[in-house]
């Protein structure tokens, strides 16, 4: 569907496939896709929480010819995001008798962030967030393309973006980078998917009241905190709903909020246009007000770098311990040196 004319996408009767659909915005989405009357099948690790959550999304029930499982898998990977599909198509095909073999709409909603300080991040920290950002989602939508063009079966591919997709700041260089990799691959693979009537989707998840949002709070700088403390934070419901109503829509960008239409307008690039009337409006917004609210960004920083240089000298990453490390070492060492040479004349 083109500037909302044709024919919208509805849920009724499709087969659905959630990753991260244990909790937060995965569970709320696989929750409305259920009361919309789709079957679900949700992926996440816990077993335990996919069991809770399958109960939840029974209550949801409106036929009976609705079906909802859940799959154990890591998805972190090319491997388990292939078994986790294979696990789904296996079954697909049991309950129909080898007439469905693939899920009709893939929601990517796994992921997680960890914020901090760059300099502070070890290898493992950087890794694993390139891995929580992109590569969780990224490997689950490659088996999900295959198996829909091997099938050759239309069907939808769901991204779970962020606003940091589109924009980043101080706190955010072992999430951002993913979130805006997920970007440029949903815009790839929106063109690709044309040759196999596979539509492509990317949500621009706003912040959100749930589980994720607690544990970020558990790393997240001071300066990051309060750069967001104006934020609107949405419930995770509320969330699924406005992405499902985009994608309902067809819309390949989907955002939630309005500072986030802002930013996708203003870095949409050769991606399809939402609203020919809006668009245009938000693009010139965000010509004005964004670089008012990055200078903004940079006074702030600016400002803190004392309190940040202590903050640095209190942790394990900081330069002054080192250089005052070095000025004790090195007359030691060269009192050392000395030393040996005298023992060495002495002993020739």
């Amino acid at each position: 569907m083109v500037f909302g004319l044709g024919k919208s996408w509805d849920a009724r009767g499709k087969n659905c496939y959630v990753t991260g659909g244990s909790q937060g915005l995965g569970l709320s989405v696989a929750t409305q896709l259920a009361s919309q009357g789709a079957s679900v099948t949700i992926v996440a690790r816990n077993v335990g929480k996919l069991k809770a959550a399958v109960e939840q999304l029974e209550i949801h029930h409106q036929s009976s010819e609705q079906t909802f499982r859940f799959h154990s898998f890591p998805l972190n990977t090319s491997a388990g995001s292939q078994s986790a599909l294979d696990a789904e198509c296996q079954a697909l095909s049991q309950q129909s008798d080898g007439a469905v073999s693939a899920p009709d709409a893939f929601f990517l909603c796994a992921g997680s962030s960890r914020p901090g300080y760059f300099v502070e991040a070890t290898e493992d920290i950087l890794v694993e967030g390139m891995e929580q950002a992109y590569w969780v989602q990224a490997w689950s939508a490659h088996a999900a393309m295959k198996k829909l063009v091997r099938e050759q079966h239309p069907g939808k591919i769901v991204f779970i973006g962020s606003t940091l997709s589109l924009m980043s700041f101080i706190g955010y260089a072992s999430y951002s980078p993913g979130k805006h990799a997920l970007k440029g691959l949903a815009e790839t693979l929106r063109s690709e998917g044309l040759l196999y009537g596979i539509d492509v989707h990317i949500f621009f998840a706003p912040a959100m009241n749930s589980p994720g949002l607690l544990e970020e709070t558990k790393t997240k700088p001071p300066l990051t905190t309060a750069f967001e403390a104006g934020d609107e934070i949405l419930s995770c419901d509320d969330a699924a709903r406005l992405m499902l109503n985009g994608v309902r829509n067809g819309d390949h960008h989907v955002g939630a909020t309005l500072i986030t239409k802002i930013f996708y307008n203003a870095s949409r690039g050769a991606a399809p246009l939402v609203n020919p009337c809006l668009g245009p409006i938000l693009d010139c917004i965000g010509w004005i007000a964004l670089p008012f609210w990055r200078r903004d960004c940079d006074a702030k920083i600016l400002k803190a770098r004392d309190e940040h240089r202590e903050h640095l000298t209190k942790s394990e990453f900081s330069p002054e311990k080192k250089k005052v490390g070095l000025i004790f070492i090195l007359p030691l060492l060269m009192l050392l040196a000395d030393v040996a040479i005298f023992c060495m004349i002495i002993l020739y």
